[in-house]
């Protein structure tokens, strides 16, 4: 089982970030944003399928990338805390405020560093099945990972008002990228396995690759210590059963829908 939740862990950060972001659909900055977090989404959204179906067929007993996806409820679900934060500061998941782009792109830019970092890695691991699925979502990561980047870089360097909440947004959310450190059990047997990338050993260069660009950015980065989520063991925030809630609902009100 170990294989199996390690890559829903996977499956299930590609699509909760991927839903995240297609929130900006019809609402982005400019038409050429609009297009680009549009089509990152859809890479997620990929991404997350390939894992699902692989994680399916290793659960078995009926299990479909569908069933994974739109029929688990919210303390099944394994991915960061960090991903299933709406796109403005803390609020609580009912609220209703503005999205923020300085917080979508400092979430994406802290999540594509570290994942880079692990596709690269697994695509040369032991598991055949998951080395395949790694190297077409690295090539995906890294240029989300550059879009982020540039865009950070642009916002820091940009006019006080960009600035200021690009850092606010780091403020808000390195805090919660302690978890990336936290190996959960499934996790720490499939690394005993060679089935897992183990976290801790692509933690100084995550921290290099930010620290590089937040410097380029003209930017602060602020202590991150303080409350450790854990969503990747279960336990999340308010914020994902909301999305979830979106995200399920035509599927769990037509179990029978054939699409």
């Amino acid at each position: 089982m170990s294989t199996s939740d390690y890559v829903l862990h996977l499956a299930d950060n590609a699509l909760v970030l991927g839903q995240r972001n297609a929130e900006w659909c019809g609402h982005g900055p400019i038409l050429e944003e609009d297009i680009a977090m549009a089509n990152n989404s859809l890479d997620l959204v990929g991404q997350a399928r390939m894992l699902y179906h692989y994680a399916a067929t290793l659960k078995g007993a009926g299990a479909t990338e569908d069933s994974l996806a739109y029929f688990r409820d919210p303390p099944a679900f394994k991915n960061f805390t960090l991903v299933e934060l709406p796109h403005h500061g803390p609020l609580v998941g009912y609220a209703v405020d503005r999205r923020d782009y300085a917080v979508t792109i400092v979430r994406n830019f802290l999540y594509s560093a570290l994942m880079g970092l692990v596709w690269e890695k697994l695509q040369d691991g032991s598991d055949p099945d998951l080395a395949a699925i790694a190297a077409k979502a690295l090539k995906e990561t890294r240029y989300h990972l550059r879009h982020a980047s540039d865009w950070l870089i642009r916002f820091g360097t940009g006019t006080g008002e960009s600035a200021r909440r690009a850092q606010e947004a780091l403020n808000h959310l390195l805090p919660y990228t302690q978890e990336f450190w936290l190996l959960a059990d499934y996790e720490e047997q499939a690394v005993s396995e060679a089935v897992a990338v183990d976290p801790r050993t692509v933690e100084a260069s995550w921290h290099e690759i930010v620290a590089h660009v937040v410097s380029e950015a003209g930017l602060r980065l602020p202590d991150s210590g303080g409350h450790r989520s854990t969503g990747k063991c279960g336990v999340h925030s308010e914020h994902l059963s909301y999305l979830l809630a979106d995200m399920q609902s035509l599927a769990r009100a037509h179990p029978e829908g054939v699409w």
